[in-house]
């Protein structure tokens, strides 16, 4: 299985504007389809990932060797850390690099997570509910779902699923774990589908436990805030004339990127609406319907 179908792969290398020889950062590295066409273009790169799978899928993909925590290839142009992205000033500073000619974020969970039942993030495919990105992390799902007490899991369904039926869901999922611990994916996405019924609609195409999932598992990698902190790090290791690229899947990134790029004095943004997936990469990549890229480029560097 593929790990992961890179999103907007040739929007991301047009817009990085590669120079060959010169440096990039890709914080996201997952199957390394973005970092596989920088290279391809004469740039080299510093990669980052929480999640080992990744790290085993594309160290093996590029033929890098650990050494000292580091997998790097023979010719040294790829060099991978297993770090969040929000640690990519001191993964810089490891590496000593004083500045990147680029930078991509290409958020969200890879296919190969919502394929492995074991990792716990899809409510398709049975397995225990983990949703833990980096498997050091010592919260998963299932604390969260059995430990919240109904205000907890409203304010957590609302603010980080927008889950219009947040009260009723919370009630239903306290009932239930009253006479059972919930333990797996199946069994919460049953509890979802039971609660809602037919009376709650919930979109054409969206999966009833879609919103209340997606919610866990930003929580559980508390992925706002690591985008919040990044970013700033990432305007300041770019080099005057460096591209930010940033791929979001839905609302809360976007606008905590678009909010920082529009306030950020020493990017000038490139792109006035996002960047979307053309009809022939929906086709072929149903997953990328809600991707958006956006776009800015470093001024000046104070």
């Amino acid at each position: 299985m593929e790990f992961h179908k890179s999103v907007l792969y040739q929007e991301v290398l047009e817009a990085l504007n590669i120079i060959p020889g010169e440096v990039y950062l890709d914080a996201t590295l997952g199957g390394g389809g973005h970092t596989s066409g920088i290279l391809e273009f004469g740039g080299l790169v510093l990669a980052l990932d929480v999640d080992r799978d990744a790290i085993e899928y594309s160290s093996k993909r590029f033929g890098a060797r650990q050494k000292n925590g580091v997998w790097v290839t023979p010719t040294g142009n790829l060099k991978i850390y297993q770090r969040n992205f929000r640690d990519l000033g001191l993964v810089a500073e490891n590496a000593k690099v004083k500045a990147f000619s680029g930078i991509v974020f290409d958020l969200g969970v890879s296919s190969f997570m919502l394929e492995t039942p074991s990792r716990g993030f899809s409510f398709a495919k049975e397995g225990l509910l983990d949703m833990r990105m980096d498997s050091n992390l010592e919260v998963k799902a299932s604390d969260l779902v059995n430990a919240l007490n109904e205000g907890e899991l409203y304010e957590l369904f609302t603010k980080l699923g927008q889950e219009p039926y947040a009260r009723r869901l919370a009630r239903d999922i306290v009932s239930h774990r009253i006479k059972k611990k919930i333990e797996t994916t199946t069994e919460l996405a049953e509890i979802i589908s039971k609660s809602l019924g037919k009376k709650f609609p919930v979109g054409s195409g969206v999966n009833r436990a879609t919103r209340v999932f997606m919610a866990l598992r930003i929580a559980v990698n508390d992925e706002l805030n690591n985008l919040k902190e990044a970013l700033p790090k990432a305007s300041r290791l770019l080099r005057e004339g460096g591209r930010l690229v940033v791929i979001s899947f839905h609302s809360l990134e976007d606008r905590i990127v678009k909010d920082f790029l529009k306030n950020d004095r020493n990017l000038n943004v490139l792109t006035d609406k996002p960047v979307t997936p053309s009809d022939e990469e929906l086709r072929n990549n149903p997953r990328s319907r809600s991707a958006k890229m956006r776009v800015a480029e470093k001024i000046n560097i104070v």
